[in-house]
């Protein structure tokens, strides 16, 4: 019987630029390089800066989400209330027609009268 080998596949011994994105990053970028003699203090300053930058925009994108998600939740309870105010409305000029405040009346003994009115005059003396 024979032994187990390793087999090596084409391109994988040699460095043909296959591999992973942050393989071919770190052959481009060489960040061990920067780092050789210590932390380079020099770049805390803008390294800190463009954080807080960072910070500062994620923050603002939350805020602005959370007030878009409110201004649509407004915008539906509006469209509910102008539909009620509608709706209030339309019975309630309907109710004071003179024929249904007639109608209504006529449950408490009242009836409408059936001659106009008329204007009374008093002549000064």
């Amino acid at each position: 019987m024979a032994t187990n080998t390793y087999r090596i596949k084409n391109g994988e011994g040699s460095d043909t630029g296959r591999g992973s994105i942050f393989a071919r990053l770190e052959k481009w970028v060489r960040i061990d390089t920067a780092f050789e003699h210590g932390l380079p203090v020099k770049y805390l300053p803008h390294v800190l800066f463009v954080t807080a930058i960072g910070i500062f925009y994620i923050g603002n994108s939350h805020y602005a989400e959370k007030n878009i998600r409110k201004i649509d939740r407004l915008k539906v309870e509006v469209e509910d209330l102008r539909a009620d105010y509608t709706t209030l409305k339309a019975d309630y000029m309907f109710a004071s027609k003179q024929s249904e405040v007639a109608k209504n009346v006529k449950k408490l003994g009242l009836k409408e009268s059936l001659q106009p009115p008329e204007k009374i005059v008093i002549k000064d003396k």
